[in-house]
């Protein structure tokens, strides 16, 4: 059995990966758990992709983003140390700005004074830093460089699956989000969760009635492309379904 240390250790090596729809934060944290369960399969739409009234976004790749006082040089909302401290899916952007123009794009939790949000665009091209707001309230009124190196490309969303086949077709159906960075809760509980159902369920070599499917998915998008591709054969064949968020 596996014990719970394990899964905190699981947690703490993935924790950072920079998860978003898209990108190499996805596949990088997919992969890992494919070293867990190798039966995991890893598969993909294309960017542009139609699924119903939906289209598959481009992928976001990103490299670093920070801002910095034009005047003291200090750096604030460093993607490097944290990154939380940018909006997931922003824009590339590398200008100087006035602070009442940069407060626009910053984003902070007054009443959790001390803690960083997370703030994602996906489907609407902007670009934005998230801080705490007590650094934030450490800004002077002076201009601020803002800098954000990322690019949008023709590439894949990233999806996996885990199947363990029982007595019958019919299948107990769980869904989980891979779309997160940097928090635990909120969404890598589910996924770690998963990941153990399918292992203890493997590992009890006992031929289950039903079978099991686990779905590791991007937010919405994920769910919308999934059920464009396969609703039939879900309709069919699943009789319970849980979605693994916030456990």
């Amino acid at each position: 059995m596996i014990k719970i240390q394990t899964i905190l250790s699981w947690a703490k090596t993935i924790f950072s990966y920079n998860r978003s729809l898209t990108g190499e934060g996805v596949r990088k944290t997919l992969n890992f758990f494919k070293k867990i369960n190798p039966e995991l399969k890893i598969l993909s739409f294309k960017s542009g992709s139609k699924c119903f009234d939906w289209t598959v976004p481009e992928e976001w790749e990103i490299k670093n983003a920070y801002i910095e006082d034009a005047i003291t040089k200090k750096r604030y909302a460093n993607f490097k140390k944290n990154n939380l401290h940018l909006v997931s899916y922003s824009s590339p952007i590398k200008k100087t700005v006035s602070f009442n123009e940069l407060k626009k794009h910053i984003f902070t939790l007054p009443k959790q004074p001390k803690f960083i949000p997370y703030v994602t665009s996906y489907y609407k091209k902007n670009w934005g830093f998230c801080l705490s707001h007590n650094e934030f309230k450490k800004l002077k009124k002076n201009k601020y460089k803002v800098f954000i190196d990322s690019k949008f490309k023709k590439g894949l969303m990233n999806y996996a699956e885990l199947y363990l086949k029982g007595k019958t077709d019919k299948e107990i159906f769980f869904s989980t989000n891979i779309c997160h960075p940097s928090m635990a809760n909120n969404e890598l509980s589910g996924p770690l969760l998963a990941n153990y159902i399918y292992k203890v369920l493997k590992e009890s070599k006992v031929k289950t009635r039903f079978s099991y499917r686990f779905l590791f998915i991007p937010e919405t998008i994920g769910s919308i492309a999934y059920l464009s591709k396969n609703y039939l054969n879900m309709k069919r064949k699943i009789i319970a379904g849980f979605v693994l968020s916030c456990v």
